[in-house]
């Protein structure tokens, strides 16, 4: 079983900056593609970004494209997700989730196997 843990959210002023880290259990994390993906109150889960099993490949939502940036770690098992000029609209509870065994990148929630608690991010204005 794989257990996902996420850490890094807080209280940011808009344009500011946070690191998110999630760090993962199990000796398959350098096989399994990641994503992070957030939910805001009242809105449906929604894809950010995602990162190959090597760290060579990525993909991002176009709200956050230019302004996060996803990495890997793969000798610590961790993933990162690097946040600047945070916006009011980026406020969320941000989760990580793991691909089983899946190298390859995917934006589609419903194709991760495992996910964390999340990380709740609040970006004032």
């Amino acid at each position: 079983q794989v257990q996902l843990v996420e850490s890094g959210g807080g209280l940011v002023q808009a344009g500011g900056s946070l690191r998110l880290s999630c760090a993962a259990s199990g000796r398959t994390f350098s096989s399994s593609a990641m994503g992070w993906f957030r939910q805001a109150p009242g809105k449906e889960r929604e894809f950010v970004a995602t990162i190959s099993g090597s760290g060579g490949s990525t993909n991002y939502a176009d709200s956050v494209k230019g302004r996060f940036t996803v990495s890997r770690d793969n000798a610590k098992n961790t993933v990162y997700l690097r946040m600047n000029s945070l916006k009011p609209e980026d406020t969320a509870v941000y989760y990580c989730a793991g691909r089983a065994n899946q190298w390859r990148t995917s934006a589609g929630a419903d194709e991760y196997d495992y996910w964390g608690q999340g990380t709740q991010v609040t970006v004032s204005s």
